[in-house]
This record gives C-alpha cells, structure tokens and sequence, in this order.
C-alpha cells in the first residue's frame, strides 16, 4: 500500500501502480505522434493523410517490432472517433440535397453496393469463409471514402458541379445504408435466443423506432434551446463542449436506453444539431476534435493489420483490390450511363467512388467485435485501402483521357450520348456574368451595418459573418444572408461563398486573429479582394502581410480626421488637403511587405 500528499496536504491512499500505469498516455502520444509524422509523409509524396494513420497504426501494432500500443485503449479512443465520425455524416446531411439528385445517387448507390457486396461474397467464398463473413466482407467493399471523395472533388473544382452532386448524394446513400447494417449486425448476430429471431427483429425495430422519434422529435425542440443558450454566453469553449456533449451523450443514451449502436444514435444527433441554425458553427468549432480521434481510429484499425498476410496472402489482397478498382466503378459507369448522364459524368463518378475508407473499417471493426469476420479479412481491407487511395487521385486525373478514348469511337459515342437529362456544361461567360455579385462582411456592428447599406444601394448582395445568434435570426427575418459562426473557420467563410466572392470586409477589429483569416479566405479564393479594420498602426503591416488589399486603422484614421479639420480651420484649400492626406497615408500605411 501507498501513500500520497495531496496539494492540499491531506494524504491519502494511493491504489497500487496507479503513478505508473501510463499506457493511456503512451498510447495516445506514440499513435498521435507516428501518425503526425507519416501522415506529413503521405502529403510530401502527395497521398492523402489517411495512408499515414494507417501505416502509423501498422508500426505501433503487435505485429511490427519495436513499441508495442495498449489495442485496448486505443480501441476505446477509436470509439469516440467512431461517434464524432458519425455525428458529423448526420451534421452534414441534408435531404434536400440528397432530393436534388434522388434518381441516379439512390438507384446507383443501391446497384453499386449489390455489385461490389455479391463480388465479395464470391471473393469471400472463394477464401473458403462462411456466407455471413463474405455478406459482411462485401459490404465494407461497397462503402467509399467521405474524406478521400471531397478531397478529390475539391482539388479538381467539382465539388459544386453535377458530377460532385451527383457523387455527394450517391455517398450519402451509402452511408445510410451502412448506418442500417450497422444496426442490423448485432441484431442478426448477437440475440441471446436464435430461435426467435423474427421477434428479435421486431423488438430491435420498435426500439430503433423510439430511438428515432425520441431524438428528432424530443431532441429537435431541447438541442438547439440547448445551443442557444450555449451561444448567447459567447464562449466559444462552452459551445463546442455543449455540442460534444450533445454528440456523446445521445450515443451513449441510444445505446444504454435502447440497445442501438451508439453510431446510429450519433449520426441521428448530427441530424438534428445539422437542421438548427447551429449547423455551421458547429462543424467549424466541434468538428476538429472529431478529426483527433478520427486519426486515433485510423491508428487503431492499422495496429490490426499483420503484414504476414502479404506475403501468405496476395491473391485475396489482389482480389480484393480489383473488386475495388474495377467492379464497384464499373457497376456505376454503367448505372449513370443507363440514367441518361454523358460519360463525362459517368466516368468521373465512377472513378472518384474506386475506393474505400472510414466505415469499410467501421463494419470490419464491428464485424471482428461479434467474431462474423475471419482472421485476415480487416488485413485485406486494409491493404486494399492503402492501395486504392493513393491510387483513387492520380485516376481521377487520368478522367478527361478515358472520355476521349470512349468517345473516340464513333458507335461507343452514339451508345453514351446524353439522353433525357442535361449534360454537365461549363458556365458560359453570359451565365457567370448574370450571377449576382456578392461580398462578405465580417461583423455587423456600426462599421459593418454602413457597409452593407453602401454595398446593397450599389447592387452587390452581402453577407453578413457574424456570432451574435440574435442578430443573426433578425438579419436573416430581414431578407439578409447572415451564416452563424466564427469566420476564422474555413467552413465558415465557404458556407458564406467566400470561394466566389468579390470582397472580404473585416469591419470589426480582431488583428491577433485577421492575419489567418485573411489567410484562409485566399486560400479558398486567391482573387477576392481583402479590405481589413483593425485598432492600432502597429497592426496594419502584419495585416498586409497576411494578403489584405487595404488595412484601415482606427488610430490613423482619427489622426486623418483631426488633421483635416485642422486643415480645414485654417483655410487650406481642397487640392492642399488632398496633398496633405495623400502624404500623410504614405507615411503611415507601409504598403510594401517583406521580401
């Protein structure tokens, strides 16, 4: 038995080993740290980071030398990055969206993942597994990668185009349909009596049902009260943690009140915070915390890899690799072909779904928790992924050269030509000159209402970034685009389209914070205007810096005004105070930045 002080002074019994069971710790700084380093890795040879969690997870696993993980905390670490995962497919859903293009994302989805999960049967049978192992096997095959799919859109421009549309609502199908297996495995996999399993099927409905109403109807009217609270503290810490709680809290309770994945209960809790007028802050705000234990579960699911099964095992690498490569794209070239879509669309949705991801390892990992899957089946998915992702970029490159070669062919051409449904066409100069010019203004105080009233009677439409919730509703009510949230956030400035905005006007002062939004907003449009307040001349520089066209310094701009009255009271005439003014901004705004 020991003894500590406390620092308080009192001392009390201290349970044996507790100063020197530090494998939380350890787990969590080697997997973080090797994921850090690799994920940088993947990025310099140009792959997306996921590669590097994964192979992070690989070098920390029992199956490489060197240091050794604790699997069991990481898995449990892996579980919160499984329910914020969730919580933000549920934040980002929208059903309007998913509408917009219901005939070809649902029909093609539902055909994609029958094609990819019967040829993972085969595969699975062929590997001498039992029917269940091989349903479960497939599945994970037919889900592609959230992460990977936007980066890819995003990186060519298409993200707002058809093809994204199109390839978003399909993911979106996707993933409801894997909220459901996730529902459904333990249900069909675990009952405490096989026999009466049509009744466990319904015991299992009624309480998803429940689950459901309770969430989105109860849950619908407490959370965003719940939010609005949290918001009008204007405490930024208090509202990510009420949204995490929120997230967590309604897994759990899914789960210990209703016997549902705590997945389901996450993605149906991101449903009703994505409905709220929250949703945008808190997908800037929370989410990031998301992406900690995200890399935390991509670590875990590399750790169960054993690189014994590349060498003993090639061929069900290779045939898992190609069901990927060739049979899920195939199966949608042909589905959005068949819906009358041209084979430029077609051939991009086909190639931007070739891969896999986030819950191929969820379902492994539930798959491996209810023993359905084999040893070696994760290995697979795992080796499959390492090998698709990468790869999944560089073939959506190579699109325009596979529409030319398809459409070299005079009766291939006739055979994919558009039927029924518009092509996908780049905006005409005429179309993009028709949309209206819009610019956003950070703030709404004083500054920011006289900016808006002086771009609105010149015909620009502004919008209006601002954190006061009650403002934010009134402006909105008043006919005004306002977005909640901090327009530091990426997401923030891209919900407020920042990407085809003319200007950025930063009306309140904020300059230990303007250097990275400005930063930010160029990133996502390197051609918008910057003009930046901020309090001090001392600031102004470090503004210009950072990319702003023009910075405007409140200490300057009461110097000019003092000046130009003085000026003014002794009868100077118009072109001496147009003189004066001019030196006496040269002197002051430093307009060249450092070299």
């Amino acid at each position: 038995m020991r003894y500590c002080k406390t620092f308080t002074g009192r001392v009390v019994v201290a349970p044996p080993d507790s100063m020197h069971n530090v494998d939380l710790i350890l787990t969590l700084t080697a997997g973080l740290a090797f994921a850090v380093f690799l994920g940088f890795l993947a990025l310099k040879v140009r792959l997306p980071p996921i590669v590097g969690y994964l192979v992070a997870g690989m070098l920390v696993g029992p199956n490489t030398p060197g240091f050794v993980a604790n699997r069991a905390m990481a898995e449990q670490l892996a579980e919160v990055g499984v329910i914020l995962l969730m919580f933000g497919v549920g934040l980002q859903f929208h059903l309007k969206h998913l509408l917009a293009v219901k005939r070809v994302a649902v029909t093609g989805a539902l055909v994609q993942i029958a094609t990819a999960t019967g040829f993972g049967i085969l595969a699975g049978r062929a590997f001498g597994w039992p029917w269940a192992a091989a349903a479960v096997f497939g599945v994970a095959l037919s889900v592609a990668s959230t992460v990977v799919l936007m980066r890819v859109l995003a990186d060519h421009g298409d993200l707002q185009s058809q093809t994204g549309r199109i390839a978003v609502g399909w993911l979106v199908m996707e993933d409801i349909f894997t909220v459901f297996v996730l529902v459904l495995l333990p249900v069909i996999f675990a009952p405490t009596q096989r026999s009466s399993l049509p009744a466990t099927f319904l015991l299992a409905g009624l309480k998803l049902a429940a689950c459901a109403v309770l969430t989105l109807g109860a849950g619908g009217r407490f959370i965003p009260r719940l939010l609005s609270v949290a918001a009008r503290t204007r405490s930024r810490e208090l509202f990510t943690l009420t949204v995490l709680v929120i997230a967590l809290g309604i897994a759990v309770g899914a789960a210990q009140l209703f016997g549902v994945s705590m997945a389901l209960g996450a993605f149906l809790a991101g449903m009703v915070v994505g409905q709220s007028e929250f949703s945008h802050r808190a997908a800037s705000e929370a989410l990031p915390m998301r992406d900690a234990f995200a890399v935390l579960f991509f670590v875990s699911v590399g750790m169960l890899f054993d690189p014994y099964h590349l060498i003993h095992a090639p061929g069900q690498i290779l045939a898992t690799t190609a069901i990927v490569l060739l049979a899920k794209p195939l199966a949608a070239f042909m589905i959005v072909v068949v819906l009358g879509y041209g084979p430029r669309i077609a051939i991009r949705v086909a190639v931007a779904l070739a891969q896999i991801g986030e819950f191929s390892f969820i379902l492994a990992t539930l798959g491996d928790q209810l023993r359905i899957l084999p040893v070696g089946a994760t290995a697979f998915l795992i080796a499959a992924s390492i090998l698709t992702i990468p790869l999944n970029p560089m073939l959506y490159r190579l699109t325009p050269a596979l529409e030319r070669a398809l459409t070299s062919r005079a009766r291939l051409r006739r055979l994919l030509r558009p039927r029924g449904v518009k092509a996908e066409q780049p905006e005409s100069a005429a179309e993009l000159e028709a949309q209206p010019l819009n610019a956003i203004i950070v703030g709404y105080g004083p500054v920011g209402q006289t900016v808006s009233r002086v771009l609105q009677e010149r015909g620009i439409s502004p919008t209006i970034i601002e954190l006061n919730i009650e403002t934010v509703r009134r402006l909105n009510s008043e006919g005004i685009r306002a977005v909640y949230g901090d327009a530091m956030q990426p997401d923030i400035l891209r919900e407020a389209g920042a990407a085809s905005a003319l200007g950025l006007i930063v009306s309140a002062p904020s300059p230990a914070e303007s250097g990275e939004l400005i930063r930010a907003a160029r990133e996502l449009n390197p051609k918008i205007r910057v003009l930046v307040r901020c309090a001090f001349l001392s600031q102004a520089m470090a503004m210009r810096w950072a990319g702003a066209d023009e910075v405007f310094s409140g200490e300057a701009e009461v110097a000019m005004a003092m000046i130009e009255y003085i000026l003014d009271d002794l009868g100077a005439t118009p072109e001496q105070m147009d003189a004066e003014r001019q030196r006496f901004r040269s002197a002051l705004y430093a307009r060249e930045p450092a070299k």
